[in-house]
C-alpha cells in the first residue's frame, strides 16, 4: 500500500482508480497527473516501483492543492460567503441547498429529518362543520 499526500492508497486496484482516494483528485486529474510523472494508468498500486511513487508524490506535491489544503480552502470559502452576508452564505449558515434546488420537495439530505409541525395533519379528509 502506498502513502501519497497523507493517504494510503489500495494496492490493488489500477492507479489511476487508487489516485481517486486523494480528496481533491477526480478521473481526470488523475489521468493528468499519470501522464505528467510517465506513470502507466493500468499498472496496479502493488506493482509500482518507488521511483514511481516518489515521481507521483512530487508532482501531486509541486502542482495541485489536495487533502487539507483544499479542504482549509473550502471551508475558508464558505466562511467568507457567510461572513459578508451573500445569499449563498445565509443558505450555508441555514443548512439549505445553496445551488438554486427546489425545497419544496426533495431536499431531504440538505435539511435533515423531517420535523412535525402541530396543526397540519388530516387537511385533505376533513369533514365540514
Amino acid at each position: 500500500m502506498a502513502r501519497i499526500a497523507g493517504v494510503d492508497i489500495p494496492g490493488n486496484k489500477q492507479i489511476w482508480v487508487s489516485l481517486q482516494y486523494i480528496y481533491g483528485i477526480g478521473p481526470t486529474l488523475s489521468q493528468k497527473i499519470l501522464t505528467q510523472s510517465g506513470v502507466s494508468p493500468d499498472i496496479k498500486t502493488n506493482s509500482l516501483a518507488e521511483e514511481e511513487v516518489n515521481r507521483l508524490r512530487e508532482v501531486i506535491d509541486h502542482n495541485y492543492r489536495v487533502e487539507g489544503e483544499l479542504r482549509k480552502e473550502v471551508n475558508l470559502n464558505i466562511k467568507r460567503l457567510i461572513e459578508i452576508g451573500s445569499y449563498r452564505g445565509i443558505r450555508h449558515r441555514h443548512g439549505l441547498p445553496a445551488r438554486g434546488q427546489r425545497t419544496r420537495t426533495n431536499a431531504r439530505a440538505q435539511r435533515g429529518p423531517r420535523k412535525t409541525v402541530a396543526g397540519r395533519g388530516q387537511r385533505r379528509g376533513m369533514a365540514k362543520r
